[in-house]
């Protein structure tokens, strides 16, 4: 990847943040990018996570199973109660809630990799760790949302099975495939494709942003604290769950980075989809709009504080080569 396309590709939080606020002041710039658009949006981000996988990383979760199935649990099991928790913490408004529990309850998203990769943690763990996370979402999500948001609203959990795997599995199977058939194509938009993808996040967090700007007003101050607080306690509790198994830095680094962000894309769909309200217009899309800025921008943070405060055992280990860093979800 060219430093230029990489610098860009690097500052998602810039962009997703700047286009979150525009859409608040000049909203039609984005509502045009509407449900339709959207949900094809993601199906080519989860494509472009494809294209960047081999048959080979299935084989690597074999040398390192432990650690994956820490950050693994982790993601399933504190972020979803998280979700939950601050929902009825925070005195929500139903369809607030719902979105709230919905994103928590979304696979990792794969901007974790570029700020595991920009923290100097783990970069191979994130990869594996949102891998398999993302392949387990089909029956993870729906079955989590249906426990913990059931009794807030009508779950519809077949119809969230259909929507995670036609825009998740269906995508990045089709993107590994891709990547086999056709390896010298894959290698010539390798460099453009994450840009393309982090553009995408950032029109979908505009749509959504612009065209609830009425409902962001009236609730916009609490749910922003919500969210904030549901990622900042995400990323503290990962970090603080790897440890209790006695991972070394690095790990507890990357655990905590996996949980704190999600698949926000993957929940602004679910939501629209699953979750119009009473006027068609999703309000439970919002809080995944805003989680989507959110953990952008407290992972941009952390990795700016750890990516200078390296392990003594590391801080003097000549830097390895780049590997290529997956599209954002």
């Amino acid at each position: 990847m060219s430093n230029f396309l990489r610098t860009c590709t690097n500052l998602f939080p810039v962009w997703v943040v700047a286009c979150g606020v525009l859409a608040m002041f000049q909203p039609t710039w984005f509502t045009w990018f509407d449900k339709p658009k959207i949900i094809w949006g993601l199906g080519v981000i989860m494509l472009g996570m494809g294209v960047t996988l081999k048959f080979e990383d299935f084989a690597k979760v074999a040398k390192m199973p432990l650690p994956i199935l820490t950050g693994f649990a982790a993601q399933y099991l504190i972020m979803p109660f998280l979700g939950w928790a601050v929902a009825k913490l925070t005195n929500l408004p139903p369809e607030f809630a719902v979105g709230v529990i919905l994103v928590s309850c979304c696979p990792g998203g794969t901007a974790s990799n570029v700020v595991t990769y920009l923290a100097k943690a783990n970069l191979p763990l994130s990869l594996l760790m949102t891998m398999c996370s993302t392949f387990t979402a089909a029956a993870a999500t729906p079955v989590l949302v249906e426990f913990y948001a059931g009794a807030i609203v009508p779950v519809p959990f077949w119809g969230l099975v259909q929507t995670t795997a036609t825009v998740v599995l269906l995508p990045i199977i089709a993107g590994l495939i891709i990547h086999h058939l056709f390896p010298k194509a894959v290698h010539a938009v390798s460099d453009v494709a994450p840009l393309i993808s982090v553009i995408t996040i950032a029109l979908i967090c505009g749509s959504i942003i612009g065209g609830r700007i009425e409902a962001l007003k009236e609730h916009g101050l609490s749910l922003l604290f919500a969210i904030v607080l549901l990622h900042s306690l995400a990323f503290l509790l990962g970090y603080f769950f790897a440890r209790l198994f006695g991972y070394e830095e690095l790990v507890r680094r990357t655990v905590a980075i996996e949980v704190g962000m999600q698949n926000s894309g993957l929940g602004t769909v679910l939501a629209q989809k699953h979750f119009p309200g009473a006027s068609g217009v999703s309000m439970a899309a919002v809080p995944c709009a805003i989680s989507a800025t959110t953990h952008c921008v407290i992972g941009s943070i952390l990795a700016a504080i750890w990516r200078t405060r390296l392990p003594k055992e590391i801080d003097k280990t000549p830097p390895a080569d780049e590997p290529d860093l997956p599209a954002e979800g």
